[in-house]
């Protein structure tokens, strides 16, 4: 049974380390007690200096004692006195400390003790010569010292205090060799013991490696040989290790299931390479199609950004040729009517054409893509000229509506049909969008009647023109007017006379205007004219062409003639004084609208007064 365990890696991987741990063990077990006793003799060779130091210090206080003693009574000087009280009382307190210091050692006791008794003797010799002083009685006092009993004593302590110091310093010596004893002997133990241990270890070392080294010799042969293509390879000798044993094993039926498995790899591979290819295929689609939809991403977000047509044309030739590149292209939209589409934007070099039918062109009235690939594959749209163009017409829907084409000169690729149809998308969407914002823009802005701006963005545009003025110092200048006699054409053929009125007023106003000036409906059959950089004086030029126009303005409305008509105009410039929201200027052009209609109505007049 032994045997069979011994035959386990493991197991005599524990013996041996539980061999190696009985002699760490012992080994410090042996400095733990020698490092026990080497303090113990530290510690009472420390106590032997103590005594032979108390004893020197004793001594030195005494003589100290006797010195300060001689000095006072010599040269009655009070301050010797002083130092002699305080030596008599650090030597009293010297030789008790040497006998509690003495205590463990019986000899040395007895001799503290009679140290002590001499010492004492000697302090009251002492202490006599100095009281005869401190009475003044000096003489006596130094009679006293010079009758030689004092020195008999003090060489009896002598003789006491070399009796210790010669048995405390032998018992230093001893001790002192004790220490160094058992420090040799500390020494002894770990090198002999680390060397035992070092030794037990290589030993171990020696036998694992013996044990391991022959079985993992054989498994990487077989190993080595399966490697270079021997699938017959095996490990067949017994390891001498239950362990590698086990290894054995499992190699030996893990090479006998590769071996088995050989047959299918190649068709493995040949599958699995195939399907690495496809998926890195996909991937680089993918990865393309991000980027195009991140690109797409910019595209819209600027595009639902755009305020006016150009804005919008400018994205999409800065997007477009990024998204399909080498393939110019022109993107058009139906007009208002809806009966024509026309030219957005072109880009790669594309030249827009004039616009054409939405029956001209065949994406559009299949409501898919249509593409000529090679002259004569298929019927060409009424819109391409040539007969031989390749061309690729790709319509723009949006709710089931078509709202426009993009056409592309040249050969959409299959690799390029996502990029078009994300393109058509976004810019459909863009498009639809842009439409909304500004149609609701107009609706804001705009008179429902008349088509002309209303009373609130004339607010917002004269208050921009104001402080355009005051910066650039050029002249502003505004314009109140309205039909004279209005509510006649009310009263005498309706409301709807009326409308028709405001409307052919409003046609007439904007021939005599240019872009930058902004004419507007102030309200009911009030308007408003704001005419940046130009003077009260300049302006009423144009005023009396306009004024006199209108009067040879001719209205009908339901077939009856609706009779003559005519206006009252208020002219006023801006004033740096004036406040800064347009309002004084309003009053003051009112005020000359109001004074023309006092004069007799159908004429102009400039304001020059500022308005209160």
């Amino acid at each position: 049974m032994g045997s069979v365990v011994l035959n386990s890696l493991s197991s005599r991987v524990i013996a041996l380390g539980v061999m190696v741990a009985g002699a760490l063990m012992a080994l410090v077990a042996l400095l733990l007690d020698a490092s026990v006793q080497t303090r113990a003799s530290f510690a009472w060779v420390a106590h032997t200096e103590e005594v032979i130091q108390t004893l020197e210090e004793t001594m030195a206080d005494l003589r100290e004692v006797e010195s300060g003693q001689r000095g006072f009574l010599l040269t009655r000087n009070p301050a010797f006195a002083r130092t002699v009280d305080e030596r008599i009382f650090d030597t009293a307190r010297g030789v008790v400390r040497l006998q509690q210091l003495t205590r463990d050692n019986p000899v040395q006791s007895r001799r503290a003790a009679r140290l002590r008794s001499a010492v004492a003797a000697r302090l009251k010799a002492l202490r006599g010569p100095l009281a005869l002083g401190r009475a003044g009685r000096f003489e006596a006092a130094i009679a006293n010292v010079a009758d030689g009993h004092g020195r008999d004593l003090m060489d009896a302590v002598v003789v006491h205090a070399q009796e210790m110091i010669e048995e405390e310093r032998a018992l230093l010596a001893d001790r002192a060799a004790a220490a160094d004893s058992r420090l040799r002997w500390n020494r002894g133990v770990v090198v002999v013991g680390v060397g035992g241990i070092l030794a037990l270890i290589a030993l171990m070392v020696f036998l694992l490696t013996r044990g391991i080294r022959r079985p993992m010799h054989a498994i990487i042969a077989a190993m080595t040989a399966l490697g270079g293509g021997d699938r017959k390879a095996r490990v067949e000798a017994a390891t001498g290790s239950t362990e590698f044993d086990r290894l054995a094993r499992g190699y030996n039926a893990m090479a006998d299931r590769l071996e088995a498995a050989v047959a299918g790899q190649v068709d493995s591979d040949e599958r699995l390479q195939a399907a690495n290819l496809e998926l890195q295929r996909n991937s680089d689609v993918l990865a393309a199609r991000g980027n195009i939809i991140e690109l797409l991403g910019g595209m819209a977000h600027r595009m639902q950004a755009a305020r006016t047509d150009e804005e919008l044309a400018a994205i999409i030739r800065c997007f477009a040729p990024r998204v399909l590149p080498g393939i110019p292209g022109l993107l058009y939209a139906h007009n208002n009517s809806r009966n024509l589409l026309i030219p957005i934007a072109g880009w790669g070099g594309a030249e827009p054409t004039d616009g054409f039918a939405p029956d001209e062109c065949w994406s559009l009235r299949r409501g898919q893509g249509h593409f000529i690939t090679e002259p004569g594959t298929d019927i060409v749209c009424a819109h391409v000229h040539d007969e031989d163009a390749i061309y690729h017409c790709e319509p723009l829907l949006a709710g089931g509506e078509v709202i426009g084409m993009l056409h592309l000169h040249g050969v959409v690729g299959p690799e390029n049909r996502f990029r078009l149809t994300a393109l058509a998308e976004n810019i459909a969407s863009a498009l639809v969008n842009h439409r909304l914002q500004r149609g609701l823009r107009e609706q804001t802005i705009r008179d429902p009647l008349t088509g002309l701006f209303n009373r609130r963005y004339m607010e917002e545009a004269l208050a921009l023109e104001i402080a355009r003025a005051t910066r650039s110092g050029a002249p502003l200048s505004l314009v109140m007017c309205d039909v004279d006699h209005f509510k006649r054409f009310n009263d005498d053929f309706g409301h709807d006379a009326g409308d028709a009125v405001l409307q052919a007023v409003s046609a007439e106003m904007g021939r005599y205007f240019r872009d930058g000036d902004v004419v507007c409906r102030y309200g009911g059959e009030e308007f408003t004219i704001i005419a940046p950089g130009a003077t009260p004086e300049q302006l009423a030029e144009r005023i009396e062409e306009l004024r006199v126009a209108m009067t040879e303005l001719s209205v009908r409305q339901g077939g009856r003639q609706l009779g003559a008509i005519s206006m009252s105009f208020g002219i006023a410039g801006w004033d740096h004084r004036m406040a800064r929201d347009g309002s004084a200027l309003v009053r003051l052009a009112d005020t000359g609208l109001y004074r023309a209609k006092q004069e007799g109505r159908n004429r102009t007049v400039v304001e020059m007064r500022q308005a209160a």
